[in-house]
């Protein structure tokens, strides 16, 4: 019975996955509507943390302010800085760059967590896994167009967001056995908000309130706000406590699989045969990493 429910968290983590693969097609929908990346991020972490109220237990604060810092950082890592730096790295350098130093995320995970916690283990089939995956993600996203354009501060930028992703990873590992998981997510949206507003005083908003009125704008910010943050953040960080930091991070090797289903699909990118054969590595990797 309990591999039967550890099956329903593996299942529901490629979901989970699933959607957030699918935010790059609705960001790029929304820069192209004229959004800058600071007010995409304000507009959805904003819709969640109205969100997730309705079903947030009235707690103000952590119990110590040790805890409180941590959330504070959570905030950082998990919201403001990574969506920050890996949105603007989309504006300075290609797509392609971008999405596969941030799917160096489960390793820098696994490396981190190794690091901080001698009692993880990392066996051979966990690396071996991993490092599958990741070959299969430069597949996927090169789409069997091996053009890789250095541009230093795009590739800083996207290994920042992935650092700060893998570290929000970690934090949520300390903290979320004295915190319920609802609780624990609505800081993270609370000072994700407050700290992405010193970046107005640099950038002013700059959206007209009309255009906002567009379908695809309110779409596309509905399913980033509602279904990828605030439904997503709250059950990822459940996935977290179920299945562990790295042995749950490795299903962010399959971000770009979905993507690049998605471009398929909405936006009538094509697949080559060698993205396909990456895709296979990918979800060979995941297995082999997740058993």
């Amino acid at each position: 019975m309990e591999q039967k429910k550890d099956y329903i968290w593996h299942l529901t983590a490629v979901v989970v996955v699933g959607i957030w693969g699918l935010t790059f097609i609705s960001t790029r929908v929304l820069i192209e509507n004229g959004l800058t990346p600071q007010e995409i991020f304000l507009l959805r972490f904003l819709m969640a943390y109205i969100g997730i109220w309705f079903i947030s237990p009235r707690k103000l604060w952590c119990d110590n302010w040790r805890d409180e810092l941590w959330m504070l950082l959570s905030g950082v890592t998990g919201g403001s800085l990574y969506f920050l730096t890996e949105n603007t790295a989309l504006e300075v350098t290609l797509t392609t760059n971008v999405a596969f130093i941030v799917c160096s995320t489960p390793l820098l995970t696994l490396l981190l967590s190794r690091l901080l916690y001698r009692s993880e283990k990392a066996t051979s089939r966990l690396w071996i896994g991993s490092l599958l995956a990741l070959l299969g993600v430069g597949l996927v996203i090169f789409n069997g167009n091996f053009v890789l354009k250095l541009s230093p501060l795009g590739d800083v930028l996207s290994l920042t967001a992935s650092l700060a992703w893998a570290v929000y990873s970690l934090i949520m590992r300390r903290v979320s056995d004295r915190y319920s998981t609802v609780f624990i997510t609505r800081k993270v949206f609370f000072y994700g908000l407050l700290t992405i507003l010193p970046a107005f005083l640099v950038h002013p908003w700059q959206f007209p309130l009309s255009s906002f009125s567009s379908p695809s704008v309110l779409f596309n910010l509905l399913f980033l706000g509602l279904l990828a943050s605030l439904v997503c953040f709250v059950v990822w960080n459940l996935i977290l406590k179920r299945l562990g930091t790295v042995h749950a991070s490795n299903y962010l090797y399959l971000n770009p699989l979905f993507t690049s289903v998605g471009a398929l699909l909405f936006l009538g990118e094509p697949l080559t045969p060698v993205a396909l054969l990456g895709a296979a590595c990918v979800l060979c990797g995941v297995y082999l990493a997740s058993h």
